[in-house]
């Protein structure tokens, strides 16, 4: 008998088949048992009736405990009533393993805590399972956007001796006689070598932040998507990144309806996500938030919750442009308009979730990057091979990175960044 997955189901209707998965749920109503079955790629109701079902098979569904692994086979039919439109009329049972205990998770509620230490059960729950199907779905949308513009793949390293950020958020680790090296905060620095190679490059992995941030949208370990590209100013770096959203959003809508409605997302809210999106100078915001309650100070980095209120203004995502030098990275372009600023730009997504991406035109200049470095006290001789870009053909460019988890949050409409993760790790999480 055919083995097939349960997503192509519709194409074997009044066929005898065979599933190979595990039992997600079971109830019983007299002679017939209603077995809920998975097999990683959908579910199917089968139904097993006392005499039209192998005897030993229909017994054994008696002892049998959710999460079972199995094979069952028997013939597809189309029925409107049931979850997905088909059942499996079930024939036979061969039990592979029987779980000795119960399983954890049950129908209950049950505490956030209580499913972290079980987060390798729990993604084979609904929830976690339509929000790493999107995640996949986004993964593989902007690694298309890219591929089919002609980016180049640089896959950058992991392990690295320079700074990309903020020396107080390093991960560091002893690397042999060498001293200490550093988990990566970001691809950028190498992304910019790679460009002025190639032209137009992206990298996609994960980096670290050591920073003890317990808030909704903050992880210790994420993906980043970077894109770096020569001859670019900040000006088309945000047409980029718009261009990028739009493409993203569009092929959700398109590809994961059944995860945005096992999520109960609401997609209108997704489909107002259309050119052109709004912009703010950094003062502008300031004086927009002042006028809706905030105090913040000229000068200060928007917060969390800064970017919460006003992105509830908006009904697409939103750049604040040209934030205060003192406040973004070393190298990052001063502003020629205003020296106290730089030309760089957040993408912050609508309905509170923030920002998405971070990115600027990088600062060309020998001497000045070289001023910005001693201005920040960070070592020189760190960044010797990035101070060499500026003398071999120097050129205007820019590049952005955009944070996985956090998109994938606000396309899901969930509201904390831990379930867009595999398994998130936290300043508080670890295991497992």
């Amino acid at each position: 008998m055919q083995r097939i997955w349960i997503s192509d189901i519709k194409e074997y209707v009044d066929k005898d088949i065979e599933i190979w998965g595990w039992l997600y749920n079971k109830r019983s109503k007299g002679k017939i048992h209603f077995l809920q079955l998975r097999d990683g790629t959908g579910r199917l109701q089968g139904i097993a009736v006392n005499g039209e079902c192998d005897e030993s098979s229909f017994n054994t569904l008696t002892e049998i405990k959710m999460e079972a692994s199995l094979r069952v086979s028997g013939k597809v039919t189309a029925d409107e009533r049931s979850p997905g439109g088909y059942e499996l009329q079930v024939k036979k049972i061969s039990l592979i393993q029987n779980p000795a205990s119960d399983y954890p998770i049950g129908k209950k509620e049950h505490g956030i805590d209580f499913l972290l230490e079980n987060r390798h059960l729990w993604l084979r729950s609904t929830r976690p399972g339509a929000i790493l199907r999107l995640r996949s779905q986004a993964i593989m949308s902007l690694r298309s956007f890219f591929h089919n513009r002609g980016y180049v793949l640089i896959d950058t390293p992991i392990l690295t001796g320079s700074i990309g950020e903020s020396s107080s958020s390093l991960f560091s680790v002893p690397y042999f006689d060498l001293g200490e090296a550093y988990l990566a905060q970001t691809g950028q620095l190498y992304l910019e070598a790679a460009c002025m190679a190639f032209g137009k490059v992206y990298n996609f992995g994960p980096t670290f932040r050591a920073e003890k941030s317990k808030t909704r949208r903050h992880l210790t370990e994420f993906w980043m998507l970077e894109a770096e590209v020569a001859y670019l100013d900040s000006e088309g770096n945000m047409q980029l990144q718009e261009d990028m959203i739009c493409h993203l959003v569009e092929d959700i809508l398109a590809n994961s309806t059944a995860e945005l409605k096992a999520l109960d997302r609401d997609i209108e809210a997704l489909k107002k996500v259309k050119p052109p999106f709004p912009r703010l100078e950094y003062g502008e915001a300031i004086e927009k938030l002042h006028e809706l309650g905030s105090d913040i100070k000229w000068g200060s980095d928007l917060g969390g919750q800064d970017e919460t209120i006003l992105t509830k203004q908006y009904e697409k995502p939103l750049f604040i442009l040209n934030y205060p030098k003192k406040v973004k990275a070393f190298y990052m372009k001063e502003n020629p308009y205003n020296p106290e600023t730089v030309l760089c730009s957040d993408l912050l997504a609508p309905e509170g979730y923030g920002e998405i991406i971070g990115g600027s035109q990088r600062e060309d200049s020998r001497e000045r990057l070289i001023a910005r470095i001693h201005e920040q006290e960070l070592p020189e001789e760190a960044y010797r091979w990035y101070l060499e870009l500026r003398e071999f053909g120097s050129v205007p460019h820019s590049g952005y990175g955009l944070g996985l988890e956090r998109v994938v949050t606000w396309l899901s409409g969930i509201q904390h960044i831990r379930e867009a993760s595999p398994f998130p790790r936290t300043i508080t999480r670890i295991y497992p």
